[in-house]
């Protein structure tokens, strides 16, 4: 009857794992939502809440930067995001409080007097810190534009 009731536990908490999943995955989805808006917004305050201390930013351009340094050029308006769109973003669970997200963004930024539309795929890390989804890393490469006849 121990053995059946075992079972019985394991195969209820095998069960609900993939929901367990979904939930990490919505409540870091969110948390993905609120980074863009508080970049787009060049807002200090919420990007220091949003990006873990131990931030690696790894710009397409191959510059890197921590969290002090980006939320610097973010804040201090040197390189302003005007507009960021998704093509594709998909979360994917690493392990305990530890969650990826890789896909393909479209960024318009500017840089003083020039502007430029940056085509991105990436790849970024979520982690669980103190109970809240905090921005660990983010490194990107830029696709080619597209071969025109």
């Amino acid at each position: 009857m121990k053995v059946l009731r075992l079972l019985l536990l394991f195969a209820a908490t095998a069960a609900s794992l993939p929901a367990a999943d979904d939930t990490i995955l919505a409540a870091v989805r969110a948390a993905d939502d609120e980074r863009v808006a508080a970049i787009l917004a060049a807002d200090r305050t919420r990007l220091d809440v949003i990006f873990s201390d131990e931030l690696h930013y790894a710009h397409s351009s191959g510059k890197i930067e921590n969290k002090a340094a980006f939320i610097e050029t973010l804040a201090g308006r040197h390189l302003i995001y005007e507009s960021a769109e998704y093509v594709r973003r998909h979360f994917l669970s690493a392990g305990p409080g530890t969650v990826l997200m890789e896909g393909r963004a479209l960024f318009k930024v500017s840089r003083g007097p020039e502007r430029s539309l940056l085509d991105l795929n990436f790849l970024a890390v979520w982690r669980l810190e103190d109970g809240r989804w905090r921005f660990l890393a983010w490194q990107s490469s830029r696709n080619p534009p597209p071969v025109t006849k």
